[in-house]
């Protein structure tokens, strides 16, 4: 068989490499302990206003949350975050809390009233729901971002967020891998001798 001859592989929701995050969220009662959960389809949706989207079963209990509240906030997984994001993605925040267990501080999150972010995370979205859409297994919800901040060894001299050194992890069919090689940026392929060899350097 040839490298690029087909083979049906069944119909799933194969599309990968996904980002995976940390979507944190807590109640109106004062007394509600924040929740951390684990989300691998969520993405962005548009850009003015800039508006994300989380799909969530109406089983977990961060659904209940954000649907009380109509905030949740998006923590991106560095590499150091891993292991914890796995965690918060195998347990449950109505049995325990997890930011306590994976070691994490929650903070109140910029621009919201109720969501925490988690300090820990390289960047964290603040995002208030402008919509929610049952799709069947889960629930979609529509974020618009009302506030972003990010750890200050991300930023250049110039205040130009450089997220290529924040060593993000991606998900890919079931499994983690920490961003690798630089391959290229958007318009590479047109770009100019010079353009290429300032931003690319050797490669």
């Amino acid at each position: 068989m040839a490298k690029h001859d087909k083979s049906p592989v069944g119909i799933s929701t194969i599309l990968n490499p996904v980002p995976v995050v940390m979507v944190s969220s807590a109640g109106k009662d004062p007394g509600t302990r924040p929740n951390i959960m684990t989300v691998a389809w969520a993405g962005t949706v548009n850009s003015e206003p800039p508006m994300v989207s989380v799909s969530i079963r109406k089983s977990r209990y961060s659904h209940k949350l954000i649907s009380e509240t109509g905030e949740f906030v998006i923590n991106l997984v560095s590499k150091s975050l891993c292991k914890p994001c796995d965690y918060c993605g195998v347990r449950s925040g109505a049995d325990e809390d997890k930011f306590a267990k994976c070691g994490l501080t929650p903070v109140k999150a910029e621009g919201l009233e109720y969501a925490y972010a988690i300090k820990e995370a390289p960047v964290s979205i603040s995002c208030k729901v402008k919509s929610v859409t049952e799709l069947g297994s889960h629930d979609m919800f529509i974020g618009e971002i009302v506030a972003v901040t990010a750890d200050s060894y991300l930023l250049d001299d110039k205040g130009r967020l450089c997220l290529d050194n924040a060593k993000l992890v991606a998900y890919n069919h079931g499994e983690y891998f920490l961003l690798g090689e630089k391959l290229g940026f958007f318009g590479y392929s047109v770009a100019s001798a010079d353009v290429l060899k300032k931003r690319m350097g050797n490669k």
